[in-house]
């Protein structure tokens, strides 16, 4: 049905990365199979499977959850990021974090809670005393 060329140039859209450009506000939830990058408004809570990128204009209003994330613009949201999350200088985070691992640049402003790496994993399926017992379990 499709001959090399067509198939080729379907299977390269589908693993592009999406884009909300400048000037575009979306009001509502969005899932994304692979990437996205945003630089408009996003009211809304966000699922991609793969690595989010938010623009120095960007902004997100809701819950984030993905792989990886760059943040460089503004995020009002709880984040949840499963291997790695990076707050560039330009970023204003306002929410609590989950995630495996943090890098923040210089300059970068963040506002809530963080939980990262095992810990949190052991803290989440056991209780309050999980995070002495982690403890004490890598001292024995």
């Amino acid at each position: 049905m499709f001959n090399a060329k067509e198939s080729k140039a379907a299977s390269s859209e589908s693993t592009g990365t999406n884009q909300i450009m400048t000037g575009t506000t979306i009001t509502g939830d969005v899932v994304c199979d692979g990437n996205i990058r945003i630089d408009g408004i996003l009211n809304g809570n966000l699922v991609a499977k793969g690595k989010v990128v938010i623009g120095p204009n960007g902004v997100i209003e809701g819950e984030l959850n993905c792989q990886n994330a760059d943040i460089s613009g503004t995020v009002k949201a709880k984040v949840t990021v499963a291997e790695l999350l990076s707050l560039k200088a330009t970023s204003k985070l306002n929410g609590d974090i989950s995630t495996n691992k943090l890098s923040i640049e210089p300059g970068a402003n963040f506002s809530g809670a963080c939980s990262m790496g095992g810990i949190v994993k052991d803290f989440a399926k056991h209780g309050a005393g999980a995070e002495k017992r982690a403890a004490q379990e890598k001292m024995a």
